[in-house]
């Protein structure tokens, strides 16, 4: 394994993970357009361990519970 297929751990960084498209659709059901939810650049750190592409979704947990969700954007548009 690679060092870039590693998850990162910090304590300081939320537990996350890359939604399925399942997930995602649901999330558009229920929020309303996938444009409008914020945003992470595809050059993030995170975004790089999960192999996550343009258009995917990665969902952060809360420390006190709750989560939130940021879709994937190709960094510099």
């Amino acid at each position: 394994m690679g060092a870039g297929s590693r998850k990162l751990m910090h304590r300081l960084l939320p537990p996350y993970r890359k939604i399925t498209e399942e997930e995602k659709r649901k999330l558009v059901e229920e929020y309303g357009d996938i444009s409008l939810f914020p945003t992470i650049l595809s050059t993030d750190p995170v975004v790089k361990a999960l192999g996550a592409k343009p258009g995917d979704v990665i969902e952060f947990g809360r420390e006190r519970g709750g989560k939130y969700y940021r879709v994937v954007v190709e960094a510099g548009v």
